[in-house]
């Protein structure tokens, strides 16, 4: 009779810092992986303490409760199937991202994390010292291997446990989404895969954290890179996988055969989970937003009401003289058809009221941008007096094409604690809006149908700040604006690369400049979901003060 191996894998969502509850998590797990029958359980990369833990992780008090932690779990599971789990562990003055295997009622295995990522979202050479490759182990008949995360995207580890005589390997992650990421994963295990000849679980943890979302998409390959299980992104998931032994070694059978999304809806369920993990992480149940009757807000609002609820999101529509009766009646409309609570709270008085009080050091001047943001900042204030009255948390709107050149308010449109939008560029934002009125999923908690009114989605932009305004009277159009800033913000290309591109030059250094000049600003924005690999915050990073303009 062939040997047989079940592995429960769990695809789960950890909290960063509360290693009680994830435990917790992980035993519940174990215990669905026992009356399954399994020979092991398996978690993701830091499942104790939650992923990425920044600097908490190097507090001696926080790695030191996480690692007794992981110790007092191995007693209490010691009747039943292996677990696998990640945790911080320090030894002597160093600190590494280890992978616990729990037997017996001890520590079976500790594996150190070789390769330590240091790009993009991730500082672990500032955070973790780099352990040695650590060899297979063993559990009943099946010796396994395991590259941690980033190990598993280099040779080295995944070649040394071949020839060490692992029969499988099985990879722990907490790999972030951003668009596509998908299928860079499989084609890094793949080579894995045809390298060693072994077959390969990559287990990924899903969930928010901060302004990164992890998308789970677990998945394994057979030798020769055929996928024999995939579950699904952006939820949580457990399946038992089964495998045999045969002449050629072990091979994986049939498993979960979740489907993949198309970018549209990968990019909504990230930023309706960032949301929500963000909210429920942090304690809130409610938001607000200031909802105007333009595409952005509703396209939030409709975000929020899929993460918690409509009826946890309260919209609120402030108008002034410059607001046309359709935004008023699109804001209304939004709001109704996504069931969400709706005010209105005129800025009228409140605007005149401080325009009066600096009329004296006003005086002689012509009205411009002053006058204007007065009226974002109003609406910031009322907001902000709404959240702090009521304790839901304000809600910013800006897209990615707005954050990037500073087309925004500070301490007016800016404020609030969240922004879905902060990484989707505006011609993203008006797609986004068009496949949410067309689907709807389980995974949504608002209504199904034509949540955004087509009219909302039509209509020229506009900020409504001064009579008949448009963004195309400050900004090019936006299908050449979010071109040019794809270039240089994602592809980093130079002006004169723009320019040889199509691009009129004087709009492409326009562009560059007001980039430039809104670092200040970004550095004081909210966070928001990361859907790129050059977010504005942890991707890119550059200089708030910075003189230098490129003149190619």
């Amino acid at each position: 009779m062939a040997d047989k191996f079940r592995l429960t894998l769990a695809q789960l969502n950890p909290t960063v810092g509360a290693i009680a509850e994830n435990i917790a998590k992980a035993r519940a797990a174990w215990e669905e992986g026992r009356a399954a029958g399994a020979d092991m359980v398996a978690l993701p990369e830091m499942f104790v303490t939650g992923y990425q833990t920044q600097d908490l992780v190097r507090r001696p008090a926080f790695h030191h409760d996480a690692m007794r932690a992981v110790e007092a779990l191995a007693v209490e599971i010691k009747d039943g199937p292996a677990l696998g789990i990640g945790g911080p562990w320090a030894g002597g003055d160093k600190l590494f991202n280890a992978y616990f295997i729990l037997k017996d009622g001890r520590i079976e295995a500790t594996m150190l994390k070789h390769h330590l990522p240091n790009e993009d979202v991730f500082d672990e050479v500032r955070i973790f010292d780099a352990g040695p490759i650590s060899g297979p182990y063993r559990i009943g008949p099946l010796r396994l291997g395991t590259p941690v995360c980033e190990d598993a995207w280099h040779e080295d580890v995944a070649e040394t446990l071949g020839e060490t005589g692992a029969e499988i390997l099985f990879v722990p992650n907490g790999s972030p989404y951003r668009r596509r990421k998908i299928d860079l994963r499989m084609q890094h295990m793949v080579a894995r895969v045809v390298e060693t000849g072994l077959p390969l679980i990559y287990l990924n943890t899903v969930g928010g954290q901060d302004d990164q979302v992890f998308d789970g998409a677990s998945f394994a390959l057979n030798p020769g890179g055929k996928l024999m299980m995939q579950l699904p992104p952006m939820v949580e998931a457990i399946t038992h996988l089964d495998m045999e032994r045969g002449e050629e070694g072990w091979r994986f059978l049939p498993g979960e055969m979740a489907p993949q999304p198309d970018d549209w809806e990968q990019d909504y369920h990230a930023m309706v989970l960032s949301l929500r993990d963000y909210l429920r992480k942090s304690g809130f149940t409610k938001v607000l937003l200031g909802l105007s009757g333009g595409i952005d807000s509703a396209l939030v609002a409709a975000i929020a009401a899929d993460a918690i609820g409509a009826a946890n999101v309260r919209c609120v529509m402030m108008p002034s003289e410059y607001t046309s009766a359709h935004s008023l009646e699109d804001a209304e409309a939004v709001a109704k058809a996504l069931g969400c609570p709706y005010d209105t709270v005129p800025i009228e008085g409140p605007r005149d009221a401080v325009e009066a009080a600096l009329a004296p050091l006003f005086a002689g001047t012509k009205p411009g941008i002053a006058e204007e943001n007065i009226q974002s900042r109003m609406r910031g204030l009322i907001l902000m007096a709404i959240s702090n009255k009521f304790g839901g948390m304000l809600l910013t709107t800006g897209n990615k094409s707005e954050v990037a050149v500073g087309y925004c308010t500070i301490y007016g449109d800016m404020a609030g604690g969240y922004n879905p939008l902060k990484d989707l560029y505006k011609t993203r934002v008006f797609e986004t809006c068009r496949w949410r009125n067309r689907n709807h999923r389980n995974w949504m908690m608002g209504p199904a149908g034509e949540v955004i009114p087509p009219r909302v989605i039509d209509k020229p932009p506009t900020a409504e700040l001064r009579a008949n305004q448009k963004d195309e009277d400050s900004l090019p159009p936006y299908e050449v604006l979010d071109a040019i800033l794809e270039r240089l913000i994602e592809g980093e290309q130079s002006v004169a690369e723009i320019v040889a591109a199509g691009f009129d030059r004087a709009t492409v250094k326009k562009v560059e400049h007001l980039v430039f000049i809104s670092e200040h600003k970004r550095f004081q924005a909210a966070p928001g979901t990361r859907l790129t690999t050059m977010a504005f915050w942890l991707d890119r990073r550059y200089p708030i003060v910075n003189r230098w303009r490129d003149q190619s």
